[in-house]
C-alpha cells in the first residue's frame, strides 16, 4: 500500500519549508504566486490530505465544503449560494465560497485554491472547461457535485439540475399552442449543458409540431454583459421578426426586457415572452411574466445532501443524477399572436 503523504513530504518535494506549506493550506500568510502554484502542484501529485480534514471526515464531525459558482451578480446564483450555505450550516458544515465570473482561468485557480484548503467536497457550477482539473480533484478524494450544469466528459460526477429539456419543451409548446409559428430563443453559451439542452429541446419541439426553425431566431449568448439587449435588438430588426420569444438565459432576462421596454414593444400584443427566471419582480412588471420557475431550494438541498453524503461515505458507489422538476407559470406576457395586417 502506498504510504500516505505528510506535510513534510510536500515541503521537501516543493523545496520549501513546512511553514510555507502550512500558509498555503490555511491561507494564513503571504506566499509568492509561483511558490503557491508549486506547492499546490505537489499537494495534488502526492494526494496529500491534512490529518485534521481526514479526522473530520472519518469521525463524522464538522467539515468544510467548497462552493464554486459562476456569477454572483446573477440573482439565480446569489440565491443558490444563500440556500447552499443554509443547508450546509444545518448539517454543521462550513462553506468556502468562490466565484469564477464565467472565466475558465478563474475556475482553474479556484480549484487549486480548494485543493490547498483541503475541503472534503465541492459543489460547483462548471464553466465547461478544466476537465483535467476536475478529474484530478476527484482523484484526490474530494467529492464533487455539479449543480445547474454538467460536463459530458465527466460522467462519473454527481449532478443536480433542473430538467432543462422538459422545461424548454414546455415553454416552446406553450407558445405553439397559442398559435405562434415564428418563435425566437435566446440561450446561454452552447459550451454549457444548460445552453445545449434548452436549445435542443426547443428545436425538437418545433420539429414535432411541423414548424421550421429559422437559425436567425436562435441566439446563444454569454451570461455576462449586455448581450441580451443586443440579441433582442437584432430580432426586432429582422424583416420578419418573431411573434414569440423564449429567454432561456437567466442572466440576460433583465437586459432583454429592458431593450423591449426601450423599443416600445407591445407585450404580448406584438411579442409574447417566456423567461427562465423566478425573481419576485417577474410578477410585478407590466405585464407579469410567464416564466419557468427554477426550484432553487431543491437544487441546494440535493446538492448539499450529495456532497456531504459522499464526503462521509454514506452513499453507494456510482454517480447520481438528480433532475429537479421546474414549474411553468403562465401569466400575462403571452397570448395568441395578433392577426396579420
Amino acid at each position: 500500500m502506498r504510504k500516505t503523504a505528510t506535510i513534510r513530504d510536500v515541503a521537501r518535494e516543493a523545496g520549501v519549508s513546512v511553514a510555507v506549506v502550512s500558509r498555503v493550506l490555511n491561507d494564513t500568510g503571504p506566499v509568492a504566486a509561483h511558490t503557491r502554484a508549486k506547492v499546490v502542484e505537489v499537494i495534488e501529485r502526492l494526494a496529500y490530505r491534512p490529518r485534521e480534514a481526514a479526522r473530520e471526515l472519518q469521525g463524522g464531525g464538522t467539515s468544510t465544503i467548497g462552493l464554486v459558482l459562476a456569477d454572483l451578480t446573477n440573482p439565480f446564483f446569489a440565491r443558490l449560494a444563500d440556500r447552499v450555505v443554509w443547508e450546509a450550516r444545518a448539517r454543521g458544515v462550513h462553506v468556502i465560497l468562490l466565484t469564477t465570473q464565467e472565466d475558465p482561468y478563474l475556475e482553474a485557480a479556484s480549484i487549486d485554491t480548494l485543493v490547498g484548503r483541503s475541503v472534503s467536497a465541492v459543489i460547483a457550477t462548471p464553466t465547461g472547461g478544466n476537465v483535467d482539473k476536475w478529474k484530478r480533484l476527484t482523484e484526490l478524494g474530494v467529492s464533487v457535485v455539479f449543480v445547474d450544469r454538467e460536463i459530458d466528459e465527466l460522467d462519473g460526477i454527481d449532478v443536480v439540475t433542473i430538467d432543462n429539456r422538459s422545461s424548454s419543451a414546455a415553454a416552446t409548446q406553450h407558445l405553439i399552442d397559442l398559435g405562434h409559428e415564428r418563435i425566437a430563443f435566446i440561450s446561454g453559451p452552447l459550451t454549457t449543458s444548460t445552453g445545449r439542452d434548452r436549445v435542443a429541446a426547443f428545436r425538437d419541439t418545433m420539429a414535432e409540431a411541423g414548424l421550421a426553425v429559422d437559425d436567425e431566431l436562435v441566439h446563444a449568448i454569454p451570461f455576462r454583459g449586455d448581450a441580451g439587449s443586443d440579441a433582442v435588438g437584432t430580432l426586432l430588426h429582422l424583416p420578419a421578426p418573431p411573434t414569440g420569444l423564449i429567454i432561456g438565459n437567466t442572466a440576460q432576462v433583465r437586459s432583454a426586457l429592458r431593450r423591449l421596454k426601450q423599443s416600445g414593444i407591445d407585450m404580448p400584443g406584438r411579442l409574447s415572452v417566456v423567461a427562465f427566471d423566478d425573481n419576485p419582480w417577474t410578477e410585478l412588471v407590466s405585464p407579469p411574466l410567464t416564466v419557468v420557475r427554477q426550484p432553487i431550494d431543491m437544487l441546494a438541498l440535493h446538492s448539499v445532501e450529495l456532497a456531504v453524503g459522499r464526503a462521509k461515505g454514506h452513499l453507494s458507489e456510482g454517480p447520481r443524477h438528480a433532475d429537479v422538476a421546474a414549474e411553468f407559470v403562465r401569466r400575462s406576457s403571452t397570448s395568441a399572436p395578433a392577426p396579420s395586417s
